[in-house]
């Protein structure tokens, strides 16, 4: 049966539950929108980051958004009765992860969704990990990192006992004293070498980059500077590129063929500046490439460019994820065929909706159409609200992510 919108008994469904998802939830149940949100609550955080992460952005920048702008990670702490870490720790942003979901959004169904097709008409077709199906007037794709992790060449022929991903470590007990080499300059190489080499890994880390770039250190509670004053508190880009990534409308403004350039300035390859103390024993290799691998039996042979080989036990690639959405296996020929994408990412309108009507993208895979903040939590404070105005037909524009 279908709605006055033409959907699936006015249904959304929203497949993700992380702080993208949670935060769209939020929103819809609190305009009483009827939905369902599938996924483990922040699954990708618990299966694909390590149990002693530290969160690179601050507390002003971590919150999931709720429409009356509480339930933030400070109001977590309090009800905790305890002081919140500076920076702050993964499990304290995991269990602020739970009690939102607790307060904001208690109808999460932990079941996975495994396909999403269109029906005849208007609205999708969604079936369950378990075989169940239900239906839907619009879908909202909240599915994270998990299927994007980038393993460029040559990396790429080896196999995963002796190259891994970033994402694909919780812990680092298994590599002490082993020599490993960990690929990349920006926070997951970084911190991934830290926690390596006080696992009691041999760690040296290779980039390509001449250099570094380090970040403010969030421990400095000293007063803070003009400048830093001027600073977006959404904690991502500069006083210029930061302003303009923190409200997505004005992003949207910049002409398409400018967008990439100006999203790699607003938010660079870069460490935490409470990395370079744990990484004060660990070799940084930098301005080198590594040209080919191969593989020995038990370990790897790495040929740097300008010369120079190492041999090692595991590469872990920092890479970082490349967004192609034809690589969420939810997604069939039916939709692929229809969707509108520029280099993987889909080409979204108000709302973050596709060329497929009805259907949503929130997170990484949105940075494309509305900027780099939809790749981190603080940008949930723009998506959610645009997809549940979108769902009941209404628009604001210049929505903020703070």
């Amino acid at each position: 049966m279908t709605n006055g919108n033409g959907g699936r008994d006015g249904r959304v469904v929203v497949l993700g539950a992380g702080p993208m998802g949670l935060g769209v939830a939020a929103y819809l149940r609190a305009h009483a929108v009827p939905h369902a949100i599938f996924g483990r609550t922040l699954g990708f955080w618990h299966e694909r980051m390590p149990h002693d992460m530290l969160l690179r952005s601050r507390a002003r920048a971590s919150s999931i958004a709720h429409p009356s702008r509480t339930l933030r990670i400070e109001d977590w702490a309090a009800a905790s009765g305890r002081p919140l870490s500076n920076p702050i720790t993964i499990r304290e942003f995991l269990s602020y992860g739970a009690w939102f979901q607790e307060q904001a959004v208690p109808e999460v169904d932990g079941r996975y969704v495994t396909r999403v097709e269109p029906l005849d008409g208007r609205g999708f077709g969604v079936t369950l990990g378990d075989g169940a199906s239900v239906e839907a007037a619009r879908v909202v794709v909240a599915a994270g990192l998990a299927p994007l992790a980038r393993r460029p060449a040559p990396f790429d022929e080896l196999p995963h006992e002796l190259c891994s991903h970033t994402s694909d470590h919780t812990s680092f007990e298994r590599f002490r004293g082993r020599p490993v080499v960990v690929v990349g300059s920006g926070q997951s190489a970084l911190e991934t070498a830290a926690l390596l080499h006080e696992a009691g890994a041999v760690t040296e880390v290779i980039a390509r980059s001449p250099g570094v770039v380090w970040l403010g250190d969030v421990r400095d509670v000293r007063r803070p500077t003009l400048r830093e004053r001027m600073l977006p508190p959404t904690d991502v880009g500069g006083r210029a590129t930061g302003w303009t990534a923190a409200i997505p409308d004005v992003y949207r403004m910049i002409p398409s063929g400018y967008r990439t350039s100006f999203a790699r300035r607003c938010s660079p390859p870069a460490g935490a500046g409470w990395l370079p103390e744990r990484l004060a024993e660990v070799p940084l290799t930098l301005g080198r490439t590594i040209e080919s691998v191969r593989a020995d039996g038990e370990r790897v042979e790495l040929r740097l460019s300008g010369g120079g080989t190492r041999t090692v036990d595991h590469v872990v690639l920092g890479t970082g994820f490349e967004v192609d959405v034809r690589r969420y296996p939810f997604l069939g020929d039916a939709i692929l065929s229809r969707l509108r994408l520029e280099a993987g990412h889909p080409v979204l309108g108000r709302g973050l909706e596709s060329s497929v009507a009805g259907l949503h993208f929130v997170g990484a895979p949105a940075a494309r159409s509305f900027g780099p903040i939809m790749r981190f939590v603080v940008g949930s404070w723009y998506a959610a609200p645009a997809v549940a105005d979108r769902v009941r037909g209404r628009y604001r524009p210049f929505r903020r992510s703070f």
